[in-house]
């Protein structure tokens, strides 16, 4: 019967227990503990129970005599996490034992890699089977309970835990938990001290030296500080770390480990000189981990494994560059080898740890210690590497402050980089090119090249790469570099590096030199080489490339058949003569802007010399069409222009030829045009011609005049005449101009102008220059002998622009050389149009002319646009006043040429007024103060024989006996 009641009871509290959902679990075995034993391991004799009720119960080991007790633990906290642990403990001695249990809030140990245990408070209470709870000693890293067991007891204990495990619990004797606190606390002072003492010392250093390694030392050794800090418990003495707060503080350490790490190898290793992409990478890393340390505020856990993964990604890449520089003699490689050999083993130590492979006290705190020992050793490599560099400049110092002394004593730039702390100077400042943004320039590498054209920065990097490399070389490099505002200016650079006597590169020194200048003239050269200087169309040369080009592709079957439209003016001369060069270059480029509208984009439009225009049309291929476009081309010249009061009727000739298989070459399509504009002109102008080809025939007389001008300047059958230049105080002739002049026997007497175009034509242009120069000294010599105490000088016009070569210069040399004249026997005069047609060219073969000793002298002055830049630009000994000036029939302009002879007296200039035709013109230029006229007054230009008759008229004095 009480079997059978005992049955009864046992179903009756199974069927309660699964109503009230308690839980119960078996007693385990009791640790047995003597009073000889100063600290025990319970973490293997301790089982953790997972539930989800707040009460929690288990049977208790069997006591002494034997009896299984029920206990009933409720939980105490509020936010019960329902996890439970229990352990037995049991007191065989006589003796009544006092023990502390020690649960640590982190332990490295076991904690995990990507997803760690950070921490927590891991023990909320603990209830024995007998007495009452155990009192918690207060501990900031520590849970601790304080227990007695009285002789022979045995009892059980159950802990409420806060977390979901229990990484470690020990037993202490309370004087050996004492003492082994104690000899801790010495261990972390030392570390906190040396710790503590490198980054002030770093960051003092970086103050002092501003080299850009200590910043990136100093931030290693702060982290290195805060991170044991938070492990040592330090950081609660200054900051508000709570058990809270902790998983936070601890992951943003360990986010500033990874971050500092990484920016130190990339900085001693100098990557962002090796390949621009490194800083990329660079920048982009480090801004990841910074928005990794903010999100430890939110996610601790994940943050400290990113943070740690990015550890060792670092040391990985950290062995793997300093292989690769080290096998290329890199001396800051070779000399950080045995940091990372250190950092490499700690990495293995600390994933050992946290893996759980290693799992003893000592671990943790020799992991701090070793953290401690790297930021020790960077500290030294870092101090060796920039001080023994300080050592070695001062060694070249004299030898530096020699040379760059002599730099700027030659007013040139000093660039100067200093490769070990990567920053250059550029002395004197460059603030007048780059305002504000010239302090960019004085900095690291990186912010030189991102000022550079991006078109010149790979090839700038490549430089540095080589002499880096292979430690030998110099920089000779051109580049663009920005001022701001998208506006570039070309500098020259001519640097070689200095080395210690290892053959390491310190610095690259050298000067810096703004060409921009230089470069503008080169390409002004280049474009007045291809296009017309007045009206910036495509000259002769660019005209007949595009012409070749097309008919090559008319031959390939492509659909493209050219249309070639000579343009002349009949009465161009007519306005040059009466109203003015400028007045004529004025209308060139109305007619110009009406042409190029007139076209569509596909085709040429050129000017080819003074007054001829041609067009390649492209965009019409029927003859209708064609027809229609030469009609508009008429009409569209043939409009009145409108010029102050006066309108101006320009009357064309205009000839037109298309490709055909017949004429399959630029030049015979050009020739034909020719001949077409010429067939307009002789059925009196103003007239549209088609070529036709019996105009090759009657063109042939046009043709023979180049083989008949040819001849005759082989055959001296061209004339030079002279006109006389008087000095208007006393009457006197004082020099005269040449004058070219042919007799053709078909078209009678023809001056330069009639037959320039053919003489270009023909390319016989500085044959014709050979013999006037050859000739004009000769005569002058003549004179001089006959009139040997009156000093002359004679001048030799320039009428085209072709004219202005080397050969001319040649030419005048040679001549000098076999015919001496007395200093400034021989004057050389240019217009405003053939400065036009080449500036550059022209101001390099000016400068070659006066360098012979030779004057110079402005032809045409006034009549142009740049007339005054001109005197300023070019060096110039007289001016010519054209006639358009002297005709005083207004006050304005007296006014005008009044201002004119003042600027020139100004700029020490003599002065020649052209075209004076009455006496009144001559007293009113003398008492303006003009000295000089040319006049057909005294006589028209006359040979050599005529001039020595006059001149001996002028003067009275007897001939050289």
């Amino acid at each position: 019967m009480k079997s059978l009641r005992k049955i009864i009871n046992i179903i009756f509290v199974i069927v309660l227990s699964s109503f009230v959902h308690l839980t119960s679990v078996q007693a385990i075995e009791p640790v047995k503990i003597s009073s000889q034993d100063a600290a025990l391991d319970l973490s293997r004799a301790i089982e953790i129970h997972h539930t989800d009720n707040s009460i929690f119960q288990t049977s208790t080991v069997p006591g002494p005599d034997g009896i299984v007790w029920r206990i009933e633990v409720q939980a105490k906290n509020e936010k019960f996490s329902g996890n439970w642990a229990v352990f037995s403990l049991a007191n065989p001695t006589d003796e009544q034992i006092d023990r502390l249990i020690v649960a640590p809030h982190y332990r490295m140990a076991h904690s995990g890699f990507l997803w760690p245990d950070l921490g927590s408070a891991r023990i909320q209470s603990i209830t024995p089977s007998e007495g009452f709870s155990l009192d918690r000693q207060s501990s900031a890293n520590f849970d601790i309970f304080r227990i007695t067991l009285n002789p022979g007891a045995i009892v059980t204990f159950v802990a409420e835990l806060n977390s979901a495990n229990l990484p470690q619990i020990y037993l202490w004797k309370p004087e050996a938990y004492k003492d082994a606190i104690n000899s801790y606390t010495l261990y972390h002072g030392i570390l906190l001290g040396i710790s503590g003492f490198l980054a002030l010392l770093l960051t003092v250093l970086f103050v002092v030296r501003g080299t850009v390694l200590f910043p990136a030392t100093a931030a290693i050794a702060w982290a290195v500080l805060f991170y044991i800090g938070i492990d040592f418990n330090f950081l609660n003495k200054f900051f508000a770390v709570t058990l809270t707060t902790q998983p936070i503080w601890r992951a943003g350490t360990e986010v500033a480990l990874a971050a500092t790490l990484f920016i130190f190898l990339f900085t001693y290793l100098c990557l962002n000189r090796w390949h621009y992409h490194f800083s990329y990478g660079a920048i982009v890393w480090t801004i990841t981990l910074c928005g990794l340390g903010a999100f430890a505020v939110y996610d601790p856990t994940r943050a400290a494994g990113i943070a740690r993964l990015s550890f060792g990604l670092t040391a990985v890449l950290g062995i793997i560059l300093i292989s690769y520089f080290s096998i290329r003699n890199y001396d800051r490689a070779i000399m950080l080898i045995p940091t990372w050999l250190l950092i490499s083993c700690w990495c293995l130590g600390a994933y050992a740890c946290i893996a759980g492979y290693l799992n003893n006290d000592i671990i943790q705190p020799a992991l701090s210690g070793g953290l401690v020992l790297i930021v020790l050793l960077i500290s030294f490599t870092v101090m060796q590497q920039t001080f023994s560099n300080d050592a070695f400049h001062e060694g070249i110092f004299s030898d530096l402050e020699q040379q760059v002394l002599a730099a700027k004593g030659a007013g040139n730039i000093i660039w100067d980089w200093n490769v070990e702390r990567d920053r250059i100077i550029v002395h004197p400042d460059m603030k007048s090119l780059f305002g504000t943004e010239t302090h960019k320039l004085n900095g690291p590498m990186q912010n030189w090249i991102s000022a550079l054209h991006h078109d010149d920065r790979e090839r700038f990097q490549a430089v540095l790469d080589i002499i880096l490399k292979n430690k030998k070389g110099r920089i000779d490099q051109i580049f663009r570099l920005s001022s701001g505002g998208g506006y570039y200016h070309w500098f020259s650079l001519r640097a070689r590096p200095a080395m210690q006597k290892d053959g390491k590169i310190t610095r690259v020194i050298g000067t810096i030199v703004n060409i921009t200048n230089h470069k503008k003239a080169e390409e002004r050269l280049l474009y007045d080489a291809i296009h017309d200087s007045l009206t910036g169309l495509p000259n002769q040369q660019i005209f007949f490339d595009r012409l070749q080009n097309y008919t090559s592709l008319a031959k390939a079957n492509i659909k493209i058949r050219p249309t070639v439209f000579m343009i002349d003016f009949d009465n161009f001369r007519q306005i040059n003569h009466k109203l003015g060069i400028a007045v004529g270059d004025t209308v060139l480029l109305i007619i110009a802007r009406r042409l190029s509208r007139l076209i569509n984009f596909q085709d040429t439009l050129s000017r080819l010399s003074a007054d001829r225009f041609a067009i390649i049309l492209l965009s019409e291929t029927e003859p209708q069409k064609i027809a229609a476009f030469a009609d508009r081309l008429h009409k569209t010249i043939s409009a009145p222009i409108a010029l102050t009061e006066k309108k101006i009727m320009l009357s064309p000739s205009i000839g037109l030829v298309t490709w055909s298989e017949n004429r399959s070459t630029a030049k015979d399509i050009l020739n034909d045009s020719e001949l077409a504009m010429i067939r307009a002109k002789q059925m009196g102008g103003n007239h549209i011609e088609p070529f036709r080809p019996n105009f090759r025939t009657l063109g042939l007389e046009h043709n023979t005049m180049g083989q008949d001008v040819h001849y005759a300047i082989k055959r001296n059958e061209i004339k030079i005449l002279y006109h006389p230049i008087l000095n208007l105080s006393d009457g006197h002739i004082i020099g005269f101009e040449t004058i070219v002049e042919w007799h053709h026997p078909n078209y009678g007497n023809l001056n330069i102008s009639d037959f320039i175009q053919i003489l270009e034509n023909e390319q016989i242009v500085m044959d014709l220059a050979e013999f006037i120069i050859d000739n004009a000294v000769i005569d002058l010599i003549n004179v001089q002998e006959k009139f040997f105490q009156q000093s002359f000088f004679i001048s030799i016009n320039l009428p085209s622009p072709e004219m202005v070569h080397p050969r001319f210069i040649s030419q005048l040399r040679s001549t000098l050389l076999r015919h001496p004249l007395n200093k400034g026997g021989l004057m050389i005069e240019i217009s405003e149009f053939v400065l036009r047609k080449n500036p550059e060219q022209s101001a390099h073969f000016l400068e070659q002319i006066k360098a012979l000793g030779l004057n110079l002298a402005l032809d045409n002055f006034g009549t142009g646009y740049s007339s005054l830049a001109y005197l300023v630009r070019y060096p110039f000994d007289m001016v010519k006043l054209d006639r358009s000036l002297i005709s005083i029939d207004s006050p304005k302009k007296k006014l005008i040429l009044k201002s004119i002879i003042n600027m020139a007296i100004d700029l020490n200039l003599q002065i020649i007024a052209e075209g004076v035709e009455n006496e009144k013109e001559a007293i009113s230029l003398r008492q303006e103060g003009c000295k000089y006229v040319q006049s057909t007054l005294v006589t028209k230009p006359i040979a050599i024989e005529e001039l020595i008759t006059l001149v001996q008229n002028h003067f009275p004095y007897k001939n050289k006996p």
